[in-house]
C-alpha cells in the first residue's frame, strides 16, 4: 500500500466540509462525521484502556453478529463473577475501572451518534447493537476491575 498522505494538513477542511471515504464532501457538522469522531474517541478510549497493565481486548475491523454474540458471552462471563446490582455505580473504584467508565461513556456517544447518522445513510445494523454491548461491556469490566485490583465499587448512595 502506498502512502495515503504525504502532507497531514491539506487545506481542503478550512471551508468546513470534509471528505468522506467514497470522495463525497460534507459538512464537518454533518450527523455521519460526528457519528465517525465518536467512533474514533471510542476507539481512543479503548487504546487507553488497553494501555493498562490489567487489560487486553482484541479489536475488530468488522462487525458482525458474531462480534455482537462474542460481546455477550464476554459480558456473561465477567458478570456471573459479580454480586447483584443493588445501587447506581459511579465512575471510580480503581484507575482501570475508572478508565473503563471513561470509555463506557464515550462508547454510549458514539452508539447515539450512530443512530443519529442511520437518519441520514444506511448503516450497518450490526454496528449500533455492537456500540450498545461494548457499552455493556465496559460498564460491567469497570464493576470487575474495581473489585480484582482490591478497591470498592463507588456506589450512588441516597
Amino acid at each position: 500500500m502506498g502512502h495515503r498522505l504525504s502532507r497531514i494538513y491539506t487545506r481542503t477542511g478550512d471551508d468546513g466540509t470534509t471528505g468522506l471515504a467514497n470522495g463525497e464532501r460534507v459538512d464537518k457538522t454533518d450527523p455521519r462525521v460526528t457519528a465517525f469522531g465518536d467512533v474514533d474517541e471510542t476507539n481512543s478510549a479503548l487504546g487507553l484502556l488497553l494501555a493498562e497493565p490489567e487489560l487486553s481486548l482484541p479489536g475488530y475491523r468488522q462487525i458482525t453478529a458474531e462480534h455482537v454474540a462474542r460481546l455477550e458471552q464476554e459480558l456473561d462471563a465477567l458478570n456471573d463473577e459479580l454480586p447483584p446490582l443493588k445501587e447506581f455505580v459511579l465512575p471510580g473504584g480503581a484507575r482501570a475501572a475508572a478508565v473503563c467508565h471513561l470509555a463506557r461513556t464515550i462508547c454510549r456517544r458514539a452508539e447515539r451518534s450512530a443512530w443519529g447518522a442511520a437518519k441520514l445513510a444506511a448503516l450497518n445494523p450490526e454496528l449500533t447493537r455492537y456500540l450498545n454491548r461494548l457499552s455493556d461491556l465496559l460498564f460491567v469490566m469497570a464493576r470487575w476491575l474495581a473489585r480484582r485490583n482490591g478497591g470498592q465499587e463507588v456506589l450512588w448512595r441516597r
